[in-house]
Formats: structure tokens, sequence, C-alpha cells
């Protein structure tokens, strides 16, 4: 059976890129510095992309990750394949990778595991595809793993442990669990036209409606109007119709937050009820994930990590959605953990990546 057209244009393509410049500095490396080789975990979202290198030590214990090296990080932008495409998403994941690795004077031969979490892989058909690509990449005895980022951002939580649950909300949104046994379950995720609304996106995207229904006269006047125009340098409602539609990216659209937060914080009702409904949103993911999940026991009186991750999550402002939604999933789980990571979630990914290796590794050598 002959491949189809856009089938070999997409082969031709990531041929292209698999033997062009993307790994020409290897040539220039003879030595490999980390004996045991080194692993890579990448963080790919719709903003950016960002891969950490750091060194595989067989002979750790996993209460010593946290003090694994970053040997080197390398940052790119999105490589979410429902956003920019497959083939952009693949090129920069490529590059992302041989940047880390360029940075720390390795090359592929020395890679021993990748972890890559990325925004996007939502089904099986997913991760088979990205690990097909990623087999064209390194040699074959390197262990690869595909995950959602979401996978990333628990581990980071959780030093690489798949217990719990994390919310992510950044310019999207998801909550994604994990059960001590292997059980797994998400919520939202399913981008900005499917009801994201706890996301950047999602509070920024009220907001500029609120604009337009107070300038239409259908809804309450409202400090976003002029806080949202001097930001955005224009100088009617009527401008900023175009200026949505001329470039309606989530990332773009998202970047509004700091303004709908600085109004709520300056008394504006109308801000203040968009980051109220924005945080019962959130809490309302993570209240189906862990009750599917049966996360807290029967009793829904158990303990639970809850790793939170996100710039919406963030605690640098007074009004702190983060410590809102905690309040909000209190009410149901009285007993939840609250984790904000001190690691990005790449770092979880790179945990993730060794911890992957060792479980086989160890299968391994007693099956000997």
């Amino acid at each position: 059976m002959m491949p189809e057209k856009g089938q070999l244009i997409l082969d031709s393509e990531m041929k292209r890129y698999r033997n062009g410049e993307t790994w020409e500095f290897e040539n220039d490396i003879n030595n490999v510095s980390v004996s045991d080789g080194v692993l890579l975990g990448l963080d790919g979202g719709t903003t950016s992309t960002v891969c950490i290198c750091m060194p595989m030590i067989i002979h750790f214990s996993h209460s010593q990750l946290q003090s694994l090296p970053i040997l080197s990080r390398a940052v790119a932008g999105c490589s979410n394949h429902n956003s920019v495409g497959e083939i952009a998403a693949r090129e920069t994941l490529e590059q992302v990778m041989a940047d880390a690795l360029s940075k720390c004077g390795s090359k592929r031969s020395s890679v021993r595991a990748v972890c890559l979490a990325v925004s996007g892989v939502n089904h099986p058909t997913d991760q088979q595809r990205i690990l097909s690509w990623l087999r064209d990449i390194f040699p074959s005895n390197v262990r690869l793993y595909v995950q959602n980022d979401a996978v990333a951002a628990l581990a980071s939580g959780t030093i690489g442990k798949l217990h719990g649950c994390v919310l992510i909300a950044g310019t999207g949104t998801i909550a994604y669990g994990f059960t001590e046994d292997g059980r797994e379950a998400r919520a939202a995720g399913a981008g900005p036209v499917l009801g994201d609304w706890g996301s950047g996106y999602g509070i920024s995207a009220q907001a500029l409606t609120a604009v337009i229904e107070a300038h239409d006269g259908r809804g309450p006047s409202t400090m976003l109007t002029s806080s949202i125009l001097q930001t955005l340098g224009l100088s009617s409602a009527e401008e900023l119709i175009g200026w949505t539609y001329a470039d309606p990216s989530w990332a773009r659209i998202a970047a509004l937050v700091p303004v709908v937060v600085s109004c709520a914080e300056a008394g504006d009702e109308v801000a203040n009820k968009i980051l109220l409904k924005s945080a019962q949103e959130l809490a309302s993911s993570v209240k189906a994930v862990v009750g599917r999940l049966g996360l807290c026991g029967q009793d829904e009186k158990g303990a639970f990590p809850l790793v939170m991750v996100g710039g919406v999550l963030e605690a640098n402002t007074k009004w702190d959605v983060g410590k809102e939604v905690i309040k909000c999933i209190s009410k149901y789980f009285p007993r939840v953990l609250p984790i904000r990571p001190k690691v990005e979630p790449a770092v979880g990914a790179a945990w993730l990546a060794w911890n992957f290796f060792m479980k086989e590794y160890n299968k391994e050598l007693c099956s000997r």
C-alpha cells in the first residue's frame, strides 16, 4: 500500500530535520564527561519548551534525586502539535534536546533515558507517534518515555513519584492524578474552545468580553476597560475587536492576566468575579480527578498531595488565585496537602526519566 502524499511530505520534512544541522555539534565532541551517561527531561507547553540534562547515576537512591545536578538547560518555543502543527512541534523538540546536549558537551550516544512530557499528548496514539519519531533520533539502547506535560509537573512536586494530583493553570489548564497502583485520571485540558475557563486564556477572554459588554451597555462598567486599553496601546473598545482577531493565539490573550489581577486588587467588582469564578472552575477540576481516583479514601478524609503549577497559581500578588483554589478544595477535602514545587516541571521530567529507567534496570537485574 502506497503512503499518502501528505505522509510522504511529512517523512521528507522529518528526514531533513534529522539529517540537517541540528546534530552537527556532535562532530566536535570526542569524550563523554559523565561516566554513566546523561538523561534528558523535557517539559513542552503551549508557551515554551524546556529541556534539562542531568547525569545518569546508577548507584543512587530515590531519596538522593534532589541532589542530582543540572548539567545544562535549554529553552525553545511552543511544542504543542495542536497549536503549531506536528512538523514544527517536532523540530522544536529536537532542537531543544540538541541544544541541551551541546551545552554540557554530551551527544546522543551518552543519553541513557529521555522523558518527554508535552501538552497535546492526550491519547496512546499520540504517545506512539512521538515514540516512533524519537527512536529515529536516538540509539536503540536509549530508554524513551512520553507523557502529558501535566505528569512532569506532578513529578516536580513529588520528586518523581506518580501519586497525587497536579493542577496546572498557565496559558491553559489541566488537572491530572495518579494512584499508587497506577490508575490515572484527568479533567479539563481540552483547550479554550472546550472550556478551560480557569486558565490564563480563560481569565483574559472573560475580561475582554466584559470590556465589550460594558461598551455595548450589556454589562456593568469596569476598570478593565481603561486598564486593558492602556496596556495594549488602544484608544477605544472598538479597536479591541481588531486587536483580538488579528492574532487570537492563546498565549497572547493569556498575557493579560496581570491586568485582571491588578484591577481586582484595586477593588473592581467585575475583575474580582472573574477571578473568583476561575478559582472555582480550577477547584472543580481537582475535585473531579480526586473523586474519580478516590485519592482521599472512601470517607474523603484522607491526605493526598496537590501540586500546583503555572503562572495563574503563583503566590506573587495580593489577589492569590492559588490560595483561593485551596480554600475551595479544602471544603471538600480538608486534608489536601498543597505543594508549590521549588523546581520547574522539566526537572520533574528528568526525575521521571531516572525513576522509569531504574525500575526497568532493576527488573532486568532480578530476571538474570
